[in-house]
């Protein structure tokens, strides 16, 4: 038996593509892969939120809801790796079909993120604040 942490699995973005499904949901938050299949119907902001990140990158929508430390420890159960390569974001530049949704996405985002980010805030501090206490 050994200490020494074996190294993660690396993956690419098309890789975390095909796992966009409620029974298969994978995303990416700073290059790191998380499996959130268990966690959907846990999340305090509803499943849909993670949902509509599947398969793809979702930093800029996780920073931006300001997750707290327990949060972001509680992804530390989910992990399963690393992106190798381009994050998914650098591929829709180059015009891969998860580009143009990812595209879709960040226009969506821009439109109206407040309007969803606020309540997945304050969802995921619910579920940190049971998780811990």
């Amino acid at each position: 038996m050994t200490d020494t942490p074996s190294k993660p699995k690396t993956f690419v973005a098309a890789d975390i593509a095909v796992h966009n499904k409620r029974k298969d949901v994978w995303i990416v938050i700073s290059n790191r892969v998380y499996d959130v299949t268990k966690f959907l119907e846990e999340h305090p902001g509803g499943e849909e939120v993670i949902l509509e990140y599947a398969g793809r990158d979702a930093t800029e929508a996780f920073e931006d809801i300001g997750h707290s430390e327990d949060a972001r420890d509680m992804l530390k159960d989910f992990f399963i790796g690393v992106l190798e390569g381009e994050a998914p974001t650098a591929a829709t530049q180059a015009g891969s079909s998860a580009g143009s949704e990812h595209g879709r996405l960040r226009t969506k985002q821009n439109s109206g993120s407040w309007g969803l980010l606020v309540p997945l805030a304050f969802a995921a501090a619910l579920v940190a604040y049971k998780w811990y206490a």
